[in-house]
């Protein structure tokens, strides 16, 4: 099912050496007039360095206020909600933390026009996955700017150790549009919502039946009524921005967040149990809740195959975390 952020529960990831380009030299970019690398070798090692070492600070000192310097987005709601999780369990920090570090790093790049650019970063990690091997993390990176700093707003992990195969022409990955000339069967701005509504109603037929689309709807159904309790829920597209890369067969990787509403209700005389590793979120007193509210902010990574092809979205990764929770 579904895994919590990457911090908590480990993630497998092995990419493709054929997606994955090392660029060198320098560029000068000119924002929105001139078709461009997104980023410079250089540059992109150095946000991966900076990225390691906010996540590292972060995960020592359970401090929530570090999280925006080193990510954004979709990654930033999730990873910051789960320090501030792990910050109610343990205020005084968690000072036996085993720092994250990458080797073999690689980065894949596209060639851009105007804002927010973006590019991905891949690294083998000193984490173990459940196979015992290290495991590869997939970081997606973005800015708005050349004055703001390159945050990681994406992570995403792939089944069977096997990253799709990307674009790559002259050295450089293929940004698809968000908008209508995407050549997809949704476009990527519209994926968010095409999500949402598919989980809300279970209508229409872009999604690959999965772990992720007509299974997690089923789970959700069994949860909603049980003895003494009842739970309502609602999937909202997100504002977030999605990144989305040209895959070899004219599909696209594409990577896009939704938010996800739960309102539980327990009978008269009883009384909500919040978990303990979820306590450090809870807004207002619910020592005595019988109903509350929670939001979830997850991050989806899939296949977009074109038009021409006809095929069905394919979820290949999805990473969530509640981020808040309230007694009504």
């Amino acid at each position: 099912m579904t895994r919590r952020s990457p911090f908590r529960v480990p993630a497998t990831l092995v990419s493709a050496a054929a997606a994955l380009v090392i660029l060198s030299g320098c560029m000068t970019v000119h924002g929105e007039r001139e078709i461009l690398p997104a980023v410079s070798k250089t540059s992109a090692a150095k946000a991966l360095q900076h990225f390691t070492e906010g996540f590292n600070k972060s995960n020592r000192t359970l401090d929530p206020s570090v999280n925006p310097s080193y990510e954004g987005g979709a990654l930033l709601a999730i990873n910051q909600a789960e320090i501030k999780a792990a910050h109610g369990l343990r205020p005084d920090g968690n000072p036996g933390f085993a720092p994250l570090a990458f080797t073999d790093t690689h980065f894949t790049v596209p060639k851009q026009k105007g804002w927010p650019r973006f590019f991905v970063a891949d690294g083998l990690s000193n984490r173990k996955g459940r196979d015992g091997r290290n495991i590869r993390w997939y970081l997606v990176f973005s800015r708005d700017s050349l004055r703001e700093k390159w945050r990681a707003v994406y992570l995403a992990t792939f089944p069977q150790n096997k990253a799709p195969e990307l674009k790559i022409t002259g050295g450089y990955a293929e940004a698809v549009p968000v908008d209508g000339s995407s050549g997809l069967t949704v476009d990527p701005g519209k994926l968010s919502e095409a999500y949402a509504d598919y989980l809300n109603t279970g209508k229409g037929d872009a999604f690959a039946p999965g772990p992720e689309t007509d299974k997690l709807r089923a789970w959700r159904a069994g949860q909603a009524n049980q003895p003494g309790a009842r739970i309502l829920w609602q999937d909202q597209a997100s504002e977030l921005p999605p990144v989305a890369l040209r895959t070899a067969d004219g599909g696209a990787l594409v990577f896009f967040s939704t938010v996800y509403h739960q309102q539980k209700t327990v009978s008269k005389g009883l009384t909500i149990t919040v978990p303990p590793e979820l306590r450090g979120i809870v807004e207002g007193p619910a020592a005595k809740a019988s109903r509350m509210a929670f939001t979830t902010v997850s991050g989806q990574a899939v296949i977009v195959p074109a038009k021409s092809t006809g095929g069905k979205i394919t979820v290949l990764d999805r990473i969530e975390a509640k981020t808040s929770a309230k007694a009504l």
